[in-house]
């Protein structure tokens, strides 16, 4: 019975050797907060194996740079949330144009819905005349061209009245930042027959539970929101448009809204940043610059950034989340700063 007994156990631990190479760790699964309450689970600096030392400093950089809030997450855990200046988890703060990815969600879930056609042009929701172009020029403006700000309307006034779009150049043919991206926000209200708020609350924001509010400020539709709703948003978007197994954007369509959408300015999608891309151009600018936008941040990171530094961060390869909201953190910019690059280069230094 020994060299029976002694086959076996062989035969065992060869076994075991084998499924402990094919699965050397098991894989943890992403986690999602509950949809109603404020628990959330965490994970340690320590349990990730971070540098621990890199803490503090990252911490006082950021209050230096007037920062009201900061979350990590790492597989959708959190990893990091401190507040500054008075600032708390109950507080909200604008999103600035980091909001524009919240229209660009909501768009993709018109579409999926079978309410618009992001190839269809915008006149065929709002009528003629939303722009003071020539006919022939306005109908060359889509859904897609407002996406991905290729409409060609001149981008020197945030102002969206009629008189204000001017043509610039045929559709699709020059990058421009431009406000009148908001118009998506008519285009799904006018499809569904329903305000833009109640359509968004319905279809995003409670499904995932966020808290916030959009708000009318001059020509800009502006959301406020705690961070923790920042953050749940990033974790959505990080998952590919599921929360849990349900989803609530089409996947394809965030893998579109997430990548290059047009050849003119590779370092933009459907109203997100992109980095890790040959060149960019920049809000009010028609030079392109040659290399990636931030750096020092991952190559695959793709970004929501606001005015005056709100910034939602995905990046990928790192299952990671990172949300900042605060004033400005030198001088008063449109999307883009120099802490940026700043904040990745300490942010690197706590977690390689």
């Amino acid at each position: 019975m020994k060299p029976l007994y002694n086959r076996l156990t062989i035969m065992l631990i060869l076994l075991l050797a084998s499924c402990s190479k094919d699965n050397p760790t098991p894989i943890e699964s992403t986690y999602f907060p509950p949809i109603i309450g404020t628990s959330w689970e965490t994970k340690s600096i320590t349990e990730l194996g971070w540098n621990s030392n890199a803490v503090q400093p990252l911490l006082d950089f950021l209050a230096l740079k007037n920062t009201k809030s900061f979350i990590i997450l790492v597989d959708g855990r959190i990893v990091m949330e401190n507040y500054f200046d008075g600032h708390d988890a109950s507080k909200g703060w604008y999103w600035a144009s980091a909001g524009k990815t919240l229209t660009a969600a909501v768009t993709g879930i018109a579409e999926q819905e079978g309410y618009i056609n992001t190839n269809n042009k915008v006149s065929d929701y709002l009528g003629n005349g939303w722009t003071s172009l020539p006919l022939s020029k306005e109908n060359l403006i889509t859904n897609k061209h407002l996406l991905n700000m290729t409409s060609g309307l001149d981008d020197s006034d945030d102002c969206v009245t009629p008189d204000c779009l001017i043509y610039k150049a045929d559709a699709g043919t020059r990058w421009g930042y431009h406000n009148v991206y908001v118009k998506l926000q008519d285009v799904v209200a006018k499809a569904t027959n329903q305000t833009w708020s109640d359509y968004f609350n319905t279809k995003l924001r409670n499904k995932i539970g966020m808290e916030g509010s959009w708000v009318q400020l001059g020509n800009n539709s502006v959301y406020f929101s705690t961070t923790r709703s920042m953050a749940r948003f990033g974790l959505l978007i990080s998952n590919k448009g599921k929360w849990e197994n349900n989803p609530i954007i089409n996947e394809n369509y965030c893998t579109l809204a997430t990548n290059s959408s047009q050849s003119i300015n590779l370092s933009y999608g459907y109203l997100w940043w992109l980095n890790g891309k040959s060149s960019y151009h920049l809000p009010q600018s028609q030079l392109q610059f040659p290399g990636s936008l931030i750096p020092s941040a991952p190559n695959d990171m793709y970004m929501a950034l606001g005015k005056n530094d709100q910034k939602i961060y995905i990046v990928p390869s790192k299952k990671m989340v990172v949300i900042r909201m605060g004033n400005s953190a030198d001088e008063s910019n449109f999307a883009l700063s120099n802490f940026d690059d700043e904040l990745w280069k300490k942010l690197k230094v706590l977690y390689q």
